[in-house]
């Protein structure tokens, strides 16, 4: 009886032992197998590689992929482990025939180990063979097994296993002995790989060749034996070469790659949105575009390719490639923050429009104008007097664009923008002043591409569906190919432009007459049916060129990294002619709708722009937005009574009443210079009442304040006054307070320095009609 208790404790203990070993195995915690760092990895929308980077110890290993190629998996385990799926982690007859194998040679020759406890000695980063580390070896193997399944096993094997030099796991040996996926290796290439995790220090591609292939060899023949291949693939698989030194992985993308590190991607394969094709043709064309670029000694260039409804970019051009590294070759400028130069005028003018204030062919005016000492000028040093808004947007006018953002406002600009997506502008507006609109403001290529495709994407969406858009329709460009990146397309709140707005501007973008330097495109962007817009920065620094289809948008920037500025480095002449060869690049776009309904049939004047009134004599009936019914009624056109010749203006019931289209003096003096057919109002005959007003003080305008700068040696400075004449030849007597300044003749402009406080100015011409301005003089202190 004491015997039959012995042996009933005995197997009870070694229940309990078990149970506790299992339930160890099983359940208490247990440290991650693999803390090593892993390369970032970068593949695109269909899972190819467009890069990667060398992990942070200098390896090369890749992220641990979830499944294993059948062809590697095949030749791993008849080549370490044949029984790998009749076992639990450990195979004591292995152990025991090694073991007898090694008392017999006297050495160590066969391990004996599965390829689980194979798996649990790389974890341990150590390499000791000895009957206590194959202990502690199965013992891991054991909760491996219990913990992951077979297909988890594999995956962790292959993702960790060396592959010689400094080559780890599968994905990363394909590409560099290879230079192909491990999907798309042949069982020639697989067996090599099965075989160099055995000894990777003593025999790998550029070492051991003669062991290497007989061992490849030996197991292509156990492949033909198990009927994994057939005669012919044996006969082909031995007659294909090793391979020599590791191969240089893609690098398709490299800026995008360096960006996603320092976002927060490092060690991680990051699926994309880009199209390996389109990103080597784009690539492809910069290239060969940058010769046309250093000849003006403008190293550096960005490109984006987005996918309009998606907001997908589809290419990504950080930099040019052969820029080196004395231009700062390395530098990421799709995110760089650059002067913004022209581009957000279609904005403004959305934004314009959409608020009741302007229509798409309004006159807006054209003048030398000075707010406060800023002085805006246009590209050509030209003033037009009167301009219609779509054209002034087509020609990228300064001077219209500015004088329209004061009226709209800085702060209400400034709210768009964020709006749609211009996080970096974000300081407030004082900071920008009215120069926000012409390059005072600074942005990446990353944002204006991504607002000019949500403007794309709103009137797109438009079209394509239901006739709603939605405030989904603006987000950010999508990079990262994630479910989480989907924009929510079930909420219909009203974005921060409108179809109608944005239709008026893109029309204008495509269809409006261009600057003579950018006819020889307008065919092909017609024909493509793209918006586009240029822009170029203060000295010359940054070149934009921004062009959208319903498809696509495409966006250019090029310059020189250090801010050098170039001459001729205009958005015209350095970045359109690259967009447009990457548009090349792509399908044809197919047009937007019209969102007629957000729009209404209006009467406008045919000469002004505005709401027709009584006495417009020739008028269009146009589609306008809705909130362009609340725009003024054309102000040019009034009646006036003129003789029978219509030579003179005469009193009423004198002569005959017709309509006139007059514009205020400072207008007209520009506007008739390029308006051969325009008519100055005739002059009052003898006896008539004077209700014209012949003179318009440009500069300071009325109740403004007038700078005065101190010089940098302390000196008062002075401002120049500046008026203008319907009669060009007209002299005019200055006053200021009294005092008599002095006559000017033609170019009505006065130099003056007065004391601070508010002044009263006197002009008066030769016929003897007066006109009093007010303004206010504060003095600016040197910076």
């Amino acid at each position: 009886m004491s015997w039959m208790s012995g042996r009933r404790k005995l197997a009870v203990g070694a229940f309990a032992l078990i149970t506790a070993l299992f339930l160890w195995a099983k359940w208490a915690p247990m440290d991650p197998l693999f803390n090593s760092p892993r390369s970032t990895v970068l593949v695109d929308r269909n899972g190819q590689l467009l890069g990667a980077s060398v992990a942070a110890d200098g390896q090369w290993r890749f992220p641990t992929s979830a499944s294993v190629p059948e062809k590697f998996a095949t030749c791993l385990l008849q080549f370490e482990d044949r029984h790998f799926y009749g076992h639990h982690g450990v195979r004591l007859q292995s152990l025991v025939r090694a073991f007898q194998q090694n008392q017999q040679a006297g050495r160590k020759v066969r391990g004996g180990s599965t390829l689980t406890m194979q798996v649990a000695r790389m974890s341990r980063g150590q390499n000791v063979r000895s009957y206590s580390a194959k202990l502690i070896e199965a013992l891991m193997a054991v909760r491996i097994e219990l913990r992951n399944s077979k297909k988890e096993i594999l995956s962790i094997y292959a993702g960790n296993a060396p592959f010689g030099g400094n080559v780890v796991g599968l994905d990363a040996a394909a590409w560099r002995w290879f230079g192909r996926a491990p999907d798309h290796l042949t069982w020639a290439e697989s067996a090599t790989l099965a075989v160099l995790p055995n000894a990777p220090s003593a025999v790998y591609p550029g070492k051991g060749r003669s062991t290497l292939r007989r061992k490849r060899d030996s197991l292509l023949d156990r492949l033909l034996d198990i009927n994994a291949i057939d005669s012919t693939e044996w006969t082909l698989a031995k007659q294909e070469p090793l391979p020599g030194t590791p191969l240089p992985l893609p690098q398709l993308a490299p800026h995008l790659l360096s960006t996603l590190i320092k976002k927060g991607h490092a060690g991680a394969q990051v699926h994309t949105t880009i199209d390996a094709h389109l990103q080597l043709r784009a690539t492809e064309a910069c290239d060969r575009y940058a010769q046309r670029l250093v000849a003006n000694e403008v190293h550096n260039a960005a490109a984006l390719i987005i996918h309009v409804p998606t907001g997908e970019v589809r290419a990504y051009i950080g930099n040019l490639t052969n820029a080196g590294t004395e231009h700062a070759n390395r530098v990421d400028l799709v995110r760089a923050q650059r002067s913004t130069g022209s581009v957000l005028k279609p904005l403004l003018y959305a934004d314009m429009l959409q608020s009741g204030e302007v229509l798409s062919q309004t006159l807006l005016v054209d003048v030398p104008t000075q707010y406060d000492g800023f002085r805006p000028r246009n590209y050509d040093e030209q003033y037009s007097g009167a301009v219609p808004l779509s054209e002034a947007l087509a020609r990228s006018l300064n001077v219209p664009a500015v004088r329209s953002l004061r009226k709209h406002g800085v702060d209400r600009t400034l709210r768009t923008l964020r709006a749609i997506g211009f996080s970096s502008i974000d300081k407030p507006a004082d900071h920008y002043g009215l120069s926000l609109i012409v390059g005072g403001a600074e942005s990446s290529l990353w944002e204006i591409s991504g607002a000019y495709a949500s403007m794309a994407r709103v009137l797109g969406n438009y079209g394509r569906g239901g006739r709603h858009y939605r405030t989904s329709d603006i987000h950010p460009l999508i990079i990262i190919n994630s479910a989480g990146n989907v924009p929510d397309t079930t909420r219909s709140e009203t974005s921060p432009l409108s179809a109608a707005s944005i239709s008026c501007v893109l029309t204008a973008l495509r269809e409006v007459h261009r600057p003579d330097d950018e006819m020889g495109w307008q065919s092909f962007a017609d024909h493509e049916r793209i918006s586009w817009k240029t822009g170029t920065s203060f000295g010359h620094r940054d070149a934009w060129a921004i062009g959208t289809s319903d498809q696509w948008c495409v966006a250019v920037w090029s310059g020189n990294a250090s801010g050098e500025g170039r001459p001729g480095l205009t958005g015209t002449l350095a970045s359109a002619p690259l967009m447009f060869d990457l548009f090349r690049l792509l399908p044809k776009g197919s047009g937007f709708e019209v969102p007629f309904d957000e729009m209404t049939r209006a009467v406008t004047c045919h000469a002004s722009g505005y709401l027709a009134n009584n006495d417009c004599p020739e008028t269009d009936t146009t589609w306008i937005p809705l909130p362009g019914t609340r725009t003024p009624v054309c102000p040019y056109h009034r009646p006036i009574t003129v003789d029978l010749d219509e030579h003179w203006r005469v009193p009423a019931g004198q002569g005959k009443s017709i309509p006139w289209f007059s514009l205020p003096p400072a207008m007209e003096r520009y506007y008739a210079l390029s308006h051969p057919a325009y008519r100055p109002m005739p002059p009052l005959r003898a006896g008539s009442e004077d209700e014209d007003h012949v003179m318009e003080v440009l500069y300071p305008e009325y109740g403004a304040r007038l700078l005065i700068p101190t010089e940098l040696d302390g000196s008062r400075g002075k401002a120049v006054m500046e008026i203008a004449h319907r009669d060009m030849n007209a002299r005019v007597h200055w006053d200021m307070d009294g005092k008599f300044l002095g006559t000017t003749v033609g170019e009505h402009r006065m130099a003056v320095d007065p004391a601070d406080g508010t002044h009263l100015l006197a002009l008066t011409d030769d016929h003897g009609r007066l006109l009093r301005h007010s303004f206010v003089v504060v003095s600016r202190q040197p910076r």
